[in-house]
């Protein structure tokens, strides 16, 4: 009997032991499916970020991810320059992702939310391409007034300075001028030629006249026509070339250039020439200094005026044929206008109506009127 119950007790101690195995094991079990599902959970929320889908992959994630992102107000923003190419004062250029970075949504700003830089009108205003030019401001300024008289008394004391000036154009090197804008090549003749006139009449002054050629018309006891050879005698070297006045005006302003403007634009040192600037020409600006010359030039009694009683039209003698009033045929000599005229007088006709006021364009357009050339006056421009 003690025997059997002693057995009883070993069988449920057995039992016991067995349930507490299981008991234990499947605990372990447990344990084990809980960790492989946290390292699933944990894997699932590292996915590419190509492959995330917002919400679902990972939703706390994708809520830190939200929480990060800026405000419209909260984003500060530099103000833009205008010369950074390819951006636009009201839009926003986004940095592009790093391959490994969860690409962030745009952020929106409103357009006046950018100050953009502002560009006073000063800063746009263009400087000159070629300093050459300036060479000679100085010179002109000091010794020309605004009647385009020179003060040759006071420049003759100056003529070292005038050699000085004289010689920058020999030491330009031919290469640079080749780079130069037509503009400036322009410029860089006629103050050439306005240098070297200075020059000429400063060395024969005060000028010496002949009794005998006094007779003669134009030839006045102070006409710079006593200076002989005054266009072909005097040389002077150009970027190591020789050149004559003559050679200048016929070579450069009347073939390669092609602008009747300019020849208003020369000095010819007398009271019926154009009026000489006081200052150099320039390329950047060139456009405008020749309109104003010959505005200038026009407006003179000794260039152009009209006589509506006496119905005639009084013109320069440069504008005939014998000096520069070809050079107005090919771009002036159109026929709707001035058709009663020869070509050449009908081409300076056109030309003149650019530049006068238009009371005087409009007689010279319909009135009824002959043209006269008036004699030149070859009197020194003296203002000393």
């Amino acid at each position: 009997m003690l025997i059997q119950k002693e057995i009883g007790w070993f069988l449920q101690l057995n039992d016991f032991a067995i349930v507490f195995r299981k008991v234990k094991m499947a605990k372990r079990l447990v344990v084990l499916i809980a960790s492989l599902m946290v390292l699933v959970f944990i894997a699932g929320c590292y996915i590419k970020p190509d492959e995330i889908i917002p919400e679902k992959a990972c939703p706390e994630r994708s809520r830190r991810v939200e929480s990060l992102e800026p405000e419209p107000n909260d984003v500060e923003l530099a103000s833009v320059e205008p010369e950074q190419p390819g951006v636009e004062p009201n839009e926003i250029v986004p940095a592009e992702p790093e391959p490994n970075e969860t690409k962030p949504k745009p952020v929106i700003v409103e357009p006046n939310n950018v100050e953009t830089a502002r560009v006073e009108p000063n800063d746009l205003k263009l400087k000159p391409v070629v300093s050459f030019h300036d060479k000679f401001a100085g010179l002109l300024k000091n010794n020309v007034d605004d009647k385009g008289m020179v003060d040759y008394k006071t420049l003759r004391r100056k003529r070292l300075e005038l050699k000085a000036l004289l010689q920058e154009f020999d030491n330009l090197d031919p290469n640079e001028y080749r780079t130069w804008p037509k503009e400036d090549k322009i410029a860089f003749w006629l103050n050439a030629y306005n240098i070297q006139m200075l020059n000429i009449i400063t060395e024969n002054y005060p000028i010496k006249s002949s009794r005998f050629l006094r007779l003669y018309p134009g030839w006045g006891p102070n006409s710079i026509l006593h200076i002989k050879g005054i266009w072909t005698n005097y040389k002077f070297l150009v970027m190591d070339e020789e050149f004559t006045l003559s050679e200048i005006d016929r070579r450069f302003f009347r073939k390669e250039f092609n602008d009747p403007r300019i020849f208003f634009a020369i000095s010819r040192a007398s009271l019926s020439g154009p009026p000489l600037p006081n200052g150099p020409y320039y390329g950047y600006k060139l456009n405008e200094q020749l309109d104003d010359q010959a505005r200038r030039f026009l407006s003179g009694p000794l260039a152009f005026r009209t006589d509506r009683e006496k119905q005639r039209v009084y013109l320069s003698s440069l504008f005939q044929s014998s000096s520069y009033g070809k050079e107005f045929i090919s771009k002036f000599a159109i026929d709707k206008k001035f058709k009663d005229q020869e070509p050449t007088t009908r081409a300076v006709l056109n030309f003149i109506t650019n530049y006068v006021p238009d009371d005087k364009v409009s007689f010279l357009e319909i009135g009824k009127y002959s043209v006269k050339f008036m004699k030149y006056d070859w009197t020194i421009n003296d203002g000393s």
